[in-house]
């Protein structure tokens, strides 16, 4: 796979609004492991190799765990995930496929024991970002760090 373009080099000033925006939506509260998750979970979704490696990366730096990272793909069958983690990856994943899901009723009601209203809109807004993200990542072909170790591979 050959990269298309960098757009950080191309246009900075637009790429530096998208993470001014993302680092604001960072900044709004929802718990680190939480936005990590949702995350990986999206990029898995979209298949964007440079968004799975950088935040599987960020979620160990966090301290999380091998276990958790390695069954996100199964989290419906895996006890790891608390239940306002299982309402937010379905919430994802709805909205992450969203021409397919019309972002159903039931994932919108499965948020409302877990997060207020307000959580909701940010955990949102999260999905969003990181879509978008995806989106640069996958279009212009953006290639993940290669290691020694995985170059063998």
């Amino acid at each position: 796979m050959k990269t298309r373009m960098n757009p950080f080099a191309v246009a900075p000033d637009a790429v530096n609004l998208m993470l001014e925006f993302s680092k604001k939506v960072e900044a709004l509260g929802l718990e680190p492991s939480l936005r990590e998750l949702v995350k990986i979970r999206s990029s898995q979704l979209n298949g964007c190799a440079f968004c799975i490696h950088m935040h599987t990366r960020d979620a160990r730096a966090q301290g999380m765990s091998e276990e958790r990272i390695y069954l996100l793909d199964g989290w419906r069958e895996s006890p790891l995930y608390t239940e306002r983690e299982r309402a937010a990856l379905g919430w994802t994943e709805a909205l992450t496929l969203v021409s397919q899901t019309h972002a159903p009723d039931e994932d919108y009601a499965a948020l409302k024991p877990h997060f207020t209203e307000e959580e909701i809109v940010k955990l949102t807004l999260m999905i969003g970002v990181i879509n978008s993200w995806n989106r640069f990542a996958i279009g212009f072909r953006s290639i993940h760090p290669v290691t020694a170790r995985s170059e063998a591979a």
